[in-house]
């Protein structure tokens, strides 16, 4: 006998309030950061993960079903990359392979950003992600875009325009920078999530943003509870970046950095 599937939820109010111990856990996370946010803006971080924890059965959005482990592993971890984007005052960025809305909803949220636009390849992906928006409160802030880099590398509207990108889940460093560096403003930064002992991609990345136009790297630890040896890689865009970029995925992966 066939059973039609429940349609997915669109919007909280009909959903189970998040456990104490989702509360817990990000109170600590931003305790540890060192991070207030109001109201609005914690609700809507609550709102995108109360979403998220309902679809991620249907769609593969995350491994992670368990809430507390959503509040430190997503949200903590989304959160700090705030800083570098906060202390220079950035309130637009583009967010790569945003795949369940982490970094970029909580990032959106808490800057509070004007225009945030996320990317996925998977249009299912980019489906959850216009949802979660929505749901959110940010529909006027947030847009989810299906579609490869390279497309959007050869669109006027977004090559080197954008002062911030951000990247939790997308390659190597240098391989990111390839995709990055052309969206990315002269003087803009890549803002990438990364752990462990990352020395031989650095030094891959530098020889990539060496031929990309140039850039400068800062890293910043992460001290929050779970997260050990979790960085933040800071690159600063300092020159303009060829046409020839990026270059054709097959060419990538013959001629990797």
């Amino acid at each position: 006998m066939h059973h039609e599937r429940e349609p997915l939820p669109t919007r909280v109010d009909a959903l189970p309030p998040l456990p104490a111990e989702y509360e817990a856990t990000l109170d600590q996370g931003l305790d540890e950061l060192g991070l207030t946010l109001d109201p609005s803006a914690r609700r809507a971080i609550d709102d995108h993960a109360r979403l998220l924890l309902a679809w991620t059965g249907a769609i593969n959005l995350t491994a992670i079903r368990d809430p507390a482990g959503v509040a430190r592993a997503h949200v903590v971890d989304s959160l700090t990359g705030l800083a570098p984007l906060r202390t220079r005052g950035i309130d637009r960025f583009l967010d790569l392979g945003s795949g369940g809305g982490y970094p970029a909803i909580p990032l959106a949220a808490a800057l509070p950003a004007k225009r945030a636009l996320l990317v996925d390849s998977v249009a299912k992906k980019a489906g959850f992600l216009a949802v979660a928006a929505e749901a959110a409160g940010l529909a006027q802030v947030v847009e989810a875009h299906s579609s490869r880099v390279e497309a959007l590398a050869a669109d006027g509207r977004h090559r080197e325009r954008w002062p911030a990108i951000t990247a939790r889940a997308v390659g190597s460093l240098a391989e990111l920078a390839e995709l990055a560096f052309p969206l990315l403003a002269p003087g803009g930064i890549l803002v990438a999530w990364k752990r462990g002992d990352i020395a031989a991609e650095l030094g891959r990345m530098r020889r990539a943003c060496g031929a990309l136009g140039g850039g400068t790297v800062d890293l910043l630890p992460v001290t929050a509870t779970g997260l050990a040896g979790h960085l933040i890689v800071v690159v600063t865009k300092t020159g303009q970046t060829d046409d020839a970029y990026p270059r054709d995925p097959s060419v990538r992966r013959r001629r990797p950095w």
